[in-house]
């Protein structure tokens, strides 16, 4: 059987428990072999991050270390021009060519799928894990037929084909955000139990420079 690598990027600005608590429970839950955290250089979609490539990459190690099946990877931080997921998951395609790829987002992002560069070619590349939350609807793009035919809450769906599954799964709700903690660190305001007390400590020392 071959193994299901998740895939979590993102601009990890910065990396919280909001990530974190969310990928372990897909992973424990769906069955991935493993995680890999890719922060995204350029995003497309959104203002650059407020931490510089470095700081957020050090961040998401740190963030991670206590798991071996958590993996960072920094393909996008090394590749130019937009981070568009499109281009990871073929260059992931490429580096692990016997595994199935699962490429998590929340509802949020989901619902944006259909801006994201060549979005249709991602699901001939991997399979969406979709982490929802108690009243979570589905957009509109995703209930027509052809569409909503791939769309089902068994993970065991994802051994049945390579790509083109979309599992719905329910994960520990923990409403943090990035910018939530960027907001509390520019009025000198603590960010403890928001994100591993480690990353805390180098992000204090950050915003205090």
């Amino acid at each position: 059987m071959n193994k299901l690598i998740g895939i979590l990027g993102g601009t990890f600005d910065p990396i919280h428990f909001g990530h974190l608590r969310p990928a372990l429970d897909i992973m424990q839950q769906v069955g991935l072999s493993e995680v890999r955290f890719i922060p995204n250089r350029l995003p497309p979609h959104r203002q650059a991050p407020r931490l510089n490539d470095l700081q957020r990459a050090e961040l998401v190690q740190l963030a991670i270390s206590d798991r071996s099946e958590f993996v960072f990877d920094d393909r996008e931080l090394q590749r130019d021009g937009p981070s568009y997921m499109v281009d990871t998951l073929q260059s992931l395609k490429t580096d692990f060519p016997d595994a199935t790829l699962c490429l998590i987002m929340g509802m949020d992002a989901f619902n944006g799928l259909p801006q994201w560069h060549r979005w249709q070619s991602i699901l001939e590349l991997c399979h969406i894990i979709v982490s929802t939350r108690p009243g979570s609807e589905l957009p509109g793009f995703a209930l027509n037929a052809a569409f909503s035919q791939n769309i089902n809450h068994a993970p065991e769906s994802l051994l049945q084909r390579s790509f083109g599954q979309i599992l719905l799964q329910s994960v520990t709700q923990l409403d943090i955000s990035a910018s939530q903690i960027r907001n509390y660190l520019s009025l000198g305001q603590s960010t403890q139990y928001l994100l591993p007390e480690t990353v805390r400590d180098k992000l204090e020392q950050a915003y205090a420079e």
